[in-house]
């Protein structure tokens, strides 16, 4: 009998950071529909909690995500025109952008082969840290499919698109080391020291001004799309509401008072 969702994505909130596991090791973590959903529906409540100011994303096993397992799918028909593209917009384009707009910090931490939406998943992230062993595979070309999940968005973004098309024009696995030289990843550790610098990072950004870092993600997320007067626009707008938090009024009053800042996420 299969598992529950429930155990296929483990879950817990320890010192402000909500830990988001996936845990089919035995299918290198290949995402089902079922999976994806709870992952959705984590980050979406992590939004939403002031008790949770930073998630991580990890798996067990050896794969970080191997890709989507169609195979916990609802069961369809026939296919029609339009029910693929319909597919992508509430499957792999749904969880991707749930990492995007989650309102606290994000952090991949990536133990092993991170393939497909897999890959995407790690990349939509705000930081990602990988353990040596880690690969990084563009696979659709290796099944003749077009990249899905936003990969062809984020990927420029990262590492401009020359590299971005000979990543998924070959589909050829990176290593941990070649993608931090090529900027998808911020840090390679060890594999056993995955957890613990994971933690590290998660429970520093957990403990910042949650509403100055969720308003600098936007801006950052929406930097290159727009043109420069509507960056400036935003940036100014998301100012504006941010000197209206606690934080931002803690901040300043420690920077005139000489003392650390105690920030509450408010």
């Amino acid at each position: 009998m299969a598992s529950a969702p429930e155990d296929e994505v483990l879950h817990r909130t320890e010192n402000g950071v909500s830990w988001i596991t996936l845990n089919r090791p035995e299918a290198m973590n290949a995402v089902t529909w079922d999976q994806r959903e709870r992952v959705i529906a984590l980050l979406t409540e992590a939004s939403a909690d002031p008790a949770v100011r930073a998630v991580v994303i990890t798996a067990t096993g050896k794969g970080f995500c191997a890709g989507a397992d169609l195979r916990g799918a609802p069961a369809t028909g026939e296919r029609v025109a339009g029910d693929v593209a319909r597919m992508i917009r509430l499957g792999a384009q749904r969880l991707i952008t749930a990492v995007l707009d989650c309102e606290k910090p994000v952090l991949a931490a990536v133990n092993g082969t991170a393939a497909g939406i897999g890959a995407h998943l790690a990349l939509a992230c705000d930081l990602v840290i990988a353990a040596e062993p880690a690969r990084f595979i563009e696979v659709f070309v290796r099944r003749g499919l077009v990249p899905d999940g936003g990969g062809a968005y984020l990927l420029p973004r990262l590492v401009g698109p020359q590299k971005a098309k000979e990543l998924m024009f070959f589909g050829d696995a990176v290593p941990a080391a070649e993608a931090e030289r090529l900027g998808l990843v911020n840090r390679v550790v060890p594999a056993e020291d995955l957890e613990a610098a994971a933690r590290e990072w998660a429970e520093r950004l957990a403990q910042g001004p949650t509403r100055a870092l969720a308003l600098a993600k936007q801006l950052v997320n929406a930097s290159l799309d727009g043109d420069r007067a509507a960056a400036l626009a935003a940036e100014a707008t998301a100012q504006e509401i941010n000197m209206t938090t606690a934080d931002a009024n803690e901040g300043v009053a420690s920077f005139v008072e000489r003392r650390t800042p105690k920030y509450l996420g408010r």
